[in-house]
C-alpha cells in the first residue's frame, strides 16, 4: 500500500470533507500519511490529526516563510511536542527565497535552530528548499545534517544537486510534478537516483499530478505518480509502491 510522506490535511481546503476523505484512504490503497506542520498553528492541528486517525503521523516545525513569528518559546514547545509517539520528524524547515519576506538572515537563523532541535530530539528532518539551492546545501553540510537524516521534500533541483543529497544519505520526495510534461529535470533525477532513497509525497492540497493538475490534490492521486515513476525506472508499479513504502517507514523510523 502507498505511504504519502508529505501532506497538509489541516489546510482549510479540506474543511468540508476532511473526515470523509481521510476515512476513505485505506480502501483506496493508501496505508499511511504524514501530515506536515508549516507553522506553530499548523503543527498544533497536525498533532490533532495524529490523535484522531490511527494511520496519520505528524511532522512539526515552522516553514521558512513563517519563521518571522518564531521565538525561543516556540522552539521549546516544539521540543516538548516532539516527544509525542506519532510525531516522526521536524519539518517542514529550510529556506525559501521565492518571496522576499522574511529576510534570508532570519530564515537561516531559524533553519539552523530547527536543525539543531531535530538533532536534540533525535528525529529526521523534512527539508523545504525553493530558489535557495546553494545556501540550503551549504548550511546542511556545515551543520552535518547527514547525521540527522531525513528527506528533501518536493525535490526540484538538478541531478548534480540530487547527487549531493543522496551522498549525504537523504531521501528525495517525489510527487505530482514528475507527471508534468515540462518536468524534464525531475524526470532525469528520478531516472538517476536509486529507488532505495525515494519516497512518495503529495504536498496536498497543492501540486496535483496530471491529469488532475490545477485541482485540489490528495493522497488518492498518488497512483499517477507511481505510474510515471514505474515508467521512468522500468519497473512495476507494485515495486514502486513496495519500495517507497518501506523507505518511508525506515526514514520515519516506524
Amino acid at each position: 500500500m502507498i505511504f504519502d510522506t508529505h501532506s497538509h490535511y489541516d489546510d482549510e481546503q479540506f474543511d468540508e470533507d476532511r473526515e470523509e476523505l481521510l476515512n476513505s484512504m485505506q480502501t483506496h490503497g493508501v496505508e499511511a500519511v504524514t501530515n506536515i506542520g508549516s507553522s506553530l498553528a499548523a503543527s498544533r492541528r497536525t498533532i490533532g490529526l495524529t490523535e484522531q486517525y490511527p494511520f496519520v503521523y505528524g511532522a512539526i516545525g515552522v516553514h521558512p516563510n513563517e519563521v518571522g513569528e518564531l521565538e525561543e518559546d516556540g522552539i521549546a514547545w516544539l521540543k516538548e511536542m516532539c516527544a509525542l509517539p506519532k510525531i516522526v520528524a521536524v519539518g517542514e524547515i529550510g529556506l525559501d527565497y521565492y518571496w522576499d519576506e522574511p529576510g534570508h538572515d532570519i530564515q537561516k537563523k531559524w533553519f539552523e535552530r530547527q536543525l539543531e532541535l531535530a538533532r536534540e530530539v533525535k528525529l529526521p528532518v523534512v527539508i523545504h528548499s525553493r530558489d535557495a539551492a546553494k545556501d540550503t546545501l551549504d548550511m546542511m553540510k556545515a551543520l552535518h545534517a547527514e547525521k540527522i537524516g531525513g528527506v528533501i521534500h518536493c525535490f526540484s533541483y538538478t541531478k548534480e544537486m540530487a547527487r549531493e543529497y543522496l551522498n549525504m544519505g537523504f531521501y528525495l520526495g517525489i510527487g505530482g510534478v514528475v507527471t508534468f510534461k515540462n518536468a524534464k529535470k525531475l524526470k532525469e533525477v528520478v531516472e538517476y537516483m536509486p529507488m532505495e532513497q525515494m519516497v512518495l509525497e503529495t504536498d496536498c492540497p497543492y501540486l496535483s499530478p496530471v491529469p488532475n493538475r490545477g485541482k485540489r490534490n490528495s493522497s488518492l492521486n498518488l497512483p499517477y505518480v507511481v505510474e510515471e515513476v514505474a515508467r521512468i525506472k522500468g519497473i512495476s508499479e507494485d515495486e514502486v509502491i513496495e519500495i517507497t513504502n518501506r523507505n518511508a517507514k525506515t526514514m520515519y523510523r516506524l
